[in-house]
């Protein structure tokens, strides 16, 4: 064997190291886009959600004579530096108490303009359960490529991490009380 060949099989062998660079850097790339993209669903979904809950906010406080402010914790929520995560679940808490709210007055019960509140809010929740379902599932596979030889590699050099769920489940921590609601 001469050098020319010895030359021949390094260029092939970095060759492929390149090619399987970049195929893995690729992915992680597309992996990371369609989380982007399942991010801004759920900011989508819920900046329409909260603002369908303060026009339900008004539309309580102009029907009920007890001009009490039944939604003023969720409505604060704005000015606050919460996790989409924990925005979700407060907007889902609001949602229940204007149902109760609706349960309780019948004079709300019977609006329309609430029943319609109710009915697009309900719509928000499946866009969010949707949005949330294909976050998790990406970031999964990302997680996954983080963590595996030789894409780790990749990963560390481009500043890849493993990365929480949408709900801020941390499967590699030492708390096992993620699972409770």
């Amino acid at each position: 064997m001469n050098i020319l060949d010895g030359v021949l099989i390094l260029v092939i062998v970095f060759g492929l190291v390149g090619i399987g660079y970049i195929f893995i850097y690729n992915k992680m790339q597309y992996l990371k886009t369609k989380i982007e993209q399942a991010e801004g669903l759920i900011d989508e979904a819920l900046r329409e959600r909260y603002d369908i809950l303060v026009r339900a906010n008004d539309i309580i406080k102009s029907s009920l004579s007890d001009k009490k402010d039944y939604f003023k914790e969720y409505v604060e929520l704005k000015d606050k530096q919460v996790s989409n995560f924990e925005m979700d679940r407060k907007l889902k808490e609001a949602f229940r108490v204007l149902e109760k709210l609706m349960d309780d007055y019948e004079e709300l019960d019977k609006n329309e303009d609430l029943k319609n509140i109710t009915k697009t809010i309900k719509e928000t929740d499946e866009k969010i359960v949707a949005a949330t379902s294909y976050y998790n599932r990406h970031m999964t596979e990302l997680n996954a490529l983080v963590r595996k030889f030789p894409s780790n590699i990749v990963g560390r050099l481009h500043g890849f991490k493993v990365s929480t769920y949408f709900d801020g489940k941390d499967m590699n921590d030492d708390i096992y009380n993620d699972f409770k609601l």
